[in-house]
Parts: structure tokens; C-alpha cells; sequence
């Protein structure tokens, strides 16, 4: 290949790679067709391990590198370069004779660059070898450092989008999650409604929808302080987990207002269980909300909170519009509760 074939051969490869793997392979390629030696291989280090990994390898002749090998991290040539500041011989059986990989493998020509991610973490190494003694040309040399280079700079710009993924889900994961309770909070309940209103209409059932506010809650914070508030909270949240079932939507859309949306029967006339389901919704979770309530600071014995339950037709009612059904109910039995008091 002429020196400008091969710049244009290497330009395309570095512009149209995705990934390490198509970045490697071809350059793996470049740098066997440059050599001239038997292999040409990418590895990947553990330390924690103490294993060296062959990800990528070229084998053109008699020496098979084979690709997934993994050997000791201290028996490898890699390490032996890197710790003697050696990165090339013309006869590895006489420099490091004691290597079970390298004689397992035939090495006698070697040369390597190590690879290190942005923060200095050794991330492997680019590899040449030969069974026979081959002297390396500086064009050899050359290209194995610049290979190396383009690959790491490759392997930082992945781990950064890495980060960047990461660090976007979890915000995320914050912006859909309530900090207290870590349940979902209004904006994801009204995404998860979407999708079972959805369900629902597709099955031709019906939604049951709760809204919970809880009763009382100025005064427990008033009288036993704010840290009790709060874990009073976490526990109402923990009970109504405990309570849900598999297809059921739980969130926490206000300072005391928990919101839980479930399937309902089929709609078709007569398919319902005998019963108002949003009764046996209401059956169902009034258990979890009152009682004794143990806490670290006190113990409460909690009357209960206002609970409204509708059962909305997901064709006649959006998700908002049965959550404002489902709060005008709530407030309807909080009033009447009011007053019997």
C-alpha cells in the first residue's frame, strides 16, 4: 500500500468508527501490513484480577493469538515492557525467558505501546509479535504509537459518553423520583398513567384510581417535630409498597397526597367481579393506613387518611382528568369526616 493509501485507508477508518471494535480492527490491519509481523492484538488489563485479556487480534501467518485469551497479568510480556521500560525485543526467549505465555505462544519478536485512559488508569495495550526475529523499522514504530494514540483517545471519548449517559439517568432518575420516599413523584405518575390508560384502553378494562392525603399530618409535625413528619411518611410510603400489586402505579404527588392507579375489570357489561371494584380498591388500602404506627421518636396510632377512589373508562377520561375525579372524591370524604367530628 502507498504511504497515500494508506493515510486515505486510515483517515476513513478513524472518521467512520463507532465503536473501539471498528476503530481496532482495521488499524490492526494497517499495523500487520506496516510490521510485517505474524499478529497485531489489542488487550485489555485488569489489575484488580491480576488478568491480562485479548480483545481484538490479528493472525496472519503461523502465530495464533486467539481472541478472549486471558493470561496472569505478572506472566505477560506487557507487563515485563512496561515494568523495564523495554516496549520492544527481537527475541523475547532471551529477554524473558521465564514468560509461560510468551513461550506457550512462540513469541519472538515483540513490541507494545500501553493504552491509559484519561484519568492515567491503564487500560491495556497495543500488540505486535512474530514467531521469528524481524527488526522493527521506525515506520513500525511509528505506527504502532500513533495506532495506540488514535485507540486511546477513542477509549477516553467512549468513557466519557459513558459518564454522560450515567450522570443522565441519574438526573433523570431525580427528576422522576421523590427525594423523601423515593417514590415516583407527579411528573413520572403521570407518565406511568399514560402508558396503563393506554393498557387499559387496548384490553378494554378499567382504571381504578386513588387519591390519598393524609389527615393529620400538620400536627404530627407540630407536636412531634419535623424528622418524625418525614419518617412518618416514609413509612405510610413503605406500606403502600408492600401493598401493590405487580401492575399497580404508586407515586407521592404532594407534601401528604400519595396517588395509587391500578388496572380494573374488563368493561364489557357483566364481566365485573360482584362488588365495586374502586370498593375493593378503597378494601384494600385502607388496612395499610391506619393503625399503630411505630416510628423512632414515637409511636402514633393513626386514625387514617381522606381517601378518594374512582373507576375511570380510560376511552371517556384521560389520566388528569381522573386524577381530578379521583381528588374531588377525596375532598368530598375529608369534608364529611370533618364534620362527624
Amino acid at each position: 500500500m502507498t504511504p497515500n493509501g494508506l493515510l486515505d485507508c486510515l483517515s476513513e477508518t478513524v472518521t467512520a468508527a463507532q465503536s473501539t471494535e471498528q476503530l481496532t480492527r482495521p488499524l490492526l490491519d494497517l499495523l500487520e501490513l506496516i510490521t510485517g509481523l505474524e499478529s497485531t492484538y489489542l488487550t485489555r488489563i485488569d489489575l484488580d484480577e491480576g488478568l491480562q485479556t485479548i480483545l481484538y487480534a490479528r493472525n496472519s501467518a503461523q502465530m495464533q493469538i486467539p481472541e478472549g485469551l486471558s493470561v496472569p497479568w505478572h506472566d505477560t510480556l506487557c507487563k515485563r515492557a512496561l515494568d523495564e521500560g523495554r516496549p520492544m525485543t527481537e527475541d523475547a526467549q532471551a529477554c524473558w525467558g521465564d514468560s509461560e505465555a510468551a513461550r506457550a505462544l512462540g513469541i519472538r519478536t515483540y513490541v507494545t505501546t500501553p493504552l491509559h485512559l484519561e484519568d492515567g488508569t491503564l487500560f491495556g495495550t497495543l500488540c505486535a509479535a512474530s514467531t521469528t526475529c524481524q527488526p522493527l523499522n521506525a515506520q513500525g514504530r511509528q505506527a504502532l504509537t500513533l495506532f495506540g494514540t488514535l485507540i486511546e483517545q477513542h477509549l477516553q471519548r467512549e468513557h466519557m459518553l459513558d459518564r454522560l449517559r450515567a450522570a443522565n439517568l441519574q438526573l433523570e432518575a431525580f427528576s422522576n423520583t421523590d427525594p423523601l420516599t423515593r417514590l415516583p413523584n407527579r411528573r413520572a405518575l403521570k407518565h406511568d398513567m399514560q402508558r396503563l390508560f393506554a393498557l387499559a384502553l387496548r384490553e378494554g378494562r378499567s382504571v381504578l384510581v386513588a387519591f390519598i392525603d393524609l389527615d393529620g399530618f400538620k400536627a404530627i409535625n407540630d407536636v412531634h417535630g419535623h424528622d418524625a413528619g418525614d419518617a412518618f411518611l416514609i413509612e405510610i410510603a413503605e406500606r403502600l409498597q408492600d401493598g401493590m400489586r405487580s401492575s399497580d402505579i404508586l407515586g407521592r404527588v404532594g407534601g401528604d397526597e400519595f396517588v395509587v392507579v391500578g388496572l380494573g375489570s374488563p368493561n364489557a357489561e357483566g364481566a365485573e367481579d360482584a362488588g365495586d371494584p374502586a370498593d375493593a380498591l378503597r378494601a384494600r388500602l385502607t388496612p395499610l393506613l391506619q393503625g399503630r404506627i411505630v416510628l423512632d421518636t414515637c409511636t402514633l396510632d393513626y386514625a387514617g387518611p381522606s381517601l378518594g377512589v374512582i373507576c375511570a373508562d380510560p376511552a371517556r377520561y384521560t389520566p388528569q382528568e381522573a386524577l381530578k375525579h379521583a381528588d374531588a372524591a377525596m375532598y368530598v370524604e375529608k369534608k364529611a369526616r370533618h364534620a362527624r367530628t
